[in-house]
């Protein structure tokens, strides 16, 4: 059977796998940081008008530039920001994509303080874009000395900054991002994936970019506002970026029906937002309570924990998954990443670590199949 390999593929991509979690058919799924909690009826119907009224033109191309959209969004992220300095794609990974292919590219690199976001050397691989792999501390921070130490080291065409940090959870101090804008040759991103989940008094990377028009933030829908199926990701920037990533985006790269569904949930972001404070004050709680069992936690600003298993990651993995919850092994040794879920998945979790704690780790268990939905 022919595969990838026997192909003419690029070398870089030769043995590799593609991106993506286990999708698995058990009881309680925390391993993708989705929102667990369903989109509201009154904001379903409100999407499904919106889209019912695009159907009668799709015979016409979209807006190929999202003009209304990112007023919508510029005017959630405030800021005194304006479409201009506003883009949209598909997911926060294609808008990365798109920062990459502008700036980096063969003969470039790009620079991401490990461990991070795994999409990030994957993207730059698909742009034959170089990557460096910078180091944070031994506890998961990353200070402004270390930062621009490495960035002054390899000179890097991109930064990729997260705030809060996947898979750590941890947000970063501004004094961190302003270092590394004083120093870095090129692009500086900040990614804000999981910005609306931080505590209190945590400082949006938003609020730097008057005067520095090599900053760049991305932020995404997919995981505050529950709309990951509907893959809306954004970035704010001055609108010299825009402009350039308008070179390199595909024509009509977002949908009508796209377009107006993320429109409406904007309309409705209130009750879609309810969620955020009920999903951290379960992340609160996976944290105290994972440490009242003795683990060590990493302090979090996202909707998920990450945690020391106290063994080998990929056995506890395994004994929760045999337990009905799946959570992501990121392939940091004896370490796990949960999501923050509802109360009752949160519940579930924490009895499942209880058993194992009390059996021991058990041996690796098969993985049950994937359902046919």
């Amino acid at each position: 059977m022919t595969g990838p390999d026997d192909l003419p593929i690029r070398d870089e991509l030769r043995g590799l796998s593609p991106y993506g979690a286990p999708q698995l058919d058990v009881p309680v799924r925390l391993n993708t940081n989705e929102n667990s909690h369903p989109v509201p009826e009154a904001v379903a119907e409100a999407i499904g008008k919106a889209l019912t009224a695009e159907l009668r033109d799709l015979n016409r191309y979209p807006d190929r530039d999202a003009v209304a959209l990112r007023a919508d969004l510029a005017g959630y992220l405030g800021h005194g920001l304006t479409a201009d300095g506003v883009w949209a794609a598909n997911g926060s990974n294609e808008v990365q994509q798109q920062l990459l292919q502008a700036f980096g590219g063969p003969g470039r690199s790009a620079l991401g303080f490990t461990p991070a976001y795994s999409m990030h050397p994957l993207l730059a691989r698909g742009t034959g874009t170089g990557w460096v792999p910078a180091r944070r501390g031994a506890d998961f921070a990353l200070t402004a000395d270390e930062a621009v130490a490495q960035v002054r080291e390899h000179r890097p065409d991109v930064v990729f900054l997260c705030s809060p940090n996947n898979p750590t959870g941890t947000a970063l101090d501004p004094a961190v991002i302003d270092a590394v804008l004083d120093v870095a040759p090129g692009m500086v991103v900040v990614d804000e994936a999981y910005a609306e989940f931080a505590r209190p008094g945590t400082v949006s990377a938003l609020a730097v970019l008057p005067g520095h028009p090599r900053l760049v933030v991305t932020r995404t829908m997919s995981k505050a506002f529950g709309f990951a199926g509907g893959r809306l990701g954004y970035l704010a920037a001055d609108p010299a970026v825009v402009a350039a990533v308008q070179l390199v985006r595909l024509p009509y790269h977002l949908s009508a029906l796209t377009q107006a569904a993320a429109r409406a949930a904007l309309a409705h972001r209130d009750a879609l937002l309810a969620t955020v404070a009920e999903i951290a004050e379960q992340r609160d709680r996976i944290v105290t309570e994972l440490r009242g069992r003795g683990l060590r936690v990493a302090d979090s600003d996202a909707n998920f924990v990450l945690y020391e298993v106290g063994g080998d990651q990929s056995v506890a993995w395994r004994a929760l998954l045999a337990h009905g919850v799946l959570v992501r092994d990121v392939g940091l040794p004896g370490w796990l990443r949960v999501t923050a879920g509802t109360r009752a998945e949160t519940d579930a979790f924490l009895a499942a670590v209880d058993s194992i704690q009390r059996e021991g780790l058990t041996a690796p268990q098969p993985l049950p199949t994937k359902g046919t939905s």
